[in-house]
């Protein structure tokens, strides 16, 4: 079972600000990046949504639907119209497994490997403009405090995770 820390008192109730919180700061900063990135993939004509599966797959996090909507968090339906889109535009094709029908696997055309192979250059320049002024150890010191909010909210999904609902106890079904 996952350890769970003592909450903290950073915030209170009577005088909580969302503009001043983390997850709104992070949640804010992901949103400016993410469009800088599909900015500065325009000329790929692949939206946000379009290049993560995509980089998933070349980058080899991934080689069936079922992986690609686990690792990009999407439910099989979203998932399914994004393969879609990049099918269209002939970036990927799924191809059915022949060893267990009931498993699609996805592979890049050679459109699509060349479209992924430039996403680490332009994710690496977009997010180096947003560190800008930022020393080696302040950098370090911020990926190692957001490692542990990660490990918090992992530690607390694991725990909803693993308790039972109120509804799931067998003796109220007595």
């Amino acid at each position: 079972m996952p350890k769970i820390l003592p909450p903290c008192t950073f915030y209170r109730a009577e005088s909580y600000n969302p503009e001043d919180s983390v997850g709104y700061l992070m949640r804010q900063i992901l949103g400016m990046v993410s469009q800088d990135i599909e900015r500065q993939l325009a000329h790929t004509d692949l939206t946000n949504a379009q290049w993560i599966p995509l980089y998933k797959l070349y980058s080899g996090q991934a080689s069936t639907v079922a992986e690609l909507a686990r690792v990009c968090n999407l439910d099989a339906g979203a998932m399914t119209r994004t393969l879609d889109r990049l099918e269209a535009k002939g970036l990927c094709k799924r191809v059915r497994s022949e060893t267990d029908r009931r498993v699609v696997n996805i592979e890049l055309t050679p459109a699509g490997t060349q479209a992924a192979s430039d996403i680490p250059e332009i994710l690496s320049g977009v997010q180096n403009a947003h560190l800008a002024g930022f020393s080696a150890e302040e950098f370090e010191t911020l990926r190692t405090y957001l490692r542990r909010i990660m490990h918090n909210a992992q530690s607390i999904a694991d725990l909803a995770h693993d308790t039972p609902s109120p509804k799931a106890d067998p003796h109220d079904a007595i």
